[in-house]
């Protein structure tokens, strides 16, 4: 099944529920999803691999507005933002784990075969090509930087 099927089967049964912060949690994506096959037209709708990104850069926003909102004193809104993390975190891949990601960053280095910080780049890349969906980039960054000994 994909994205798109689980995300209306999901609507549909958090509407028969009568779950409201779900289903708007559902609506919001199934808007954000088609934002984001308008801005790829006119090509094709965007695929599972793309909307993956795209729940990730959603969680990520709401993840730094629970902050400011914790900062600004204004728990109910942080709580809304983490309801909201958690239904969009439902249809994100399982990440890997810190032992995972640094065997996938120490295959990475052999298989490129960077020897200084100068190739980092090609590390990611191909970091990126093989796990993409199930390795947090931003946390995968500090482990090539030490396994190049920067």
């Amino acid at each position: 099944m994909s994205l798109r099927d689980r995300f209306t089967a999901e609507l549909k049964t958090s509407m028969l529920a009568k779950d409201a912060p779900r289903t708007a949690a559902l609506r919001m994506i199934t808007a954000k999803l088609k934002d984001t096959d308008i801005a790829a037209r006119p090509g094709p709708p965007v695929d599972d691999a793309a909307i993956i990104a795209m729940l990730r850069g959603m969680a990520k926003s709401r993840r730094e507005s629970v902050e400011l909102y914790r900062q600004g004193n204004r728990p109910e809104l942080a709580e809304k933002e983490e309801a909201e993390i958690s239904v969009i975190e439902s249809f994100l891949p399982q990440q890997m784990d810190e032992a995972a990601m640094a065997a996938a960053v120490q295959q990475a280095v052999a298989e490129t075969g960077a020897a200084s910080i100068k190739e980092m780049g090609k590390v990611m890349a191909a970091l990126k090509a093989k796990h993409a969906a199930s390795l947090d980039m931003a946390k995968a960054g500090p482990l090539v930087k030490a396994a190049l000994g920067g």
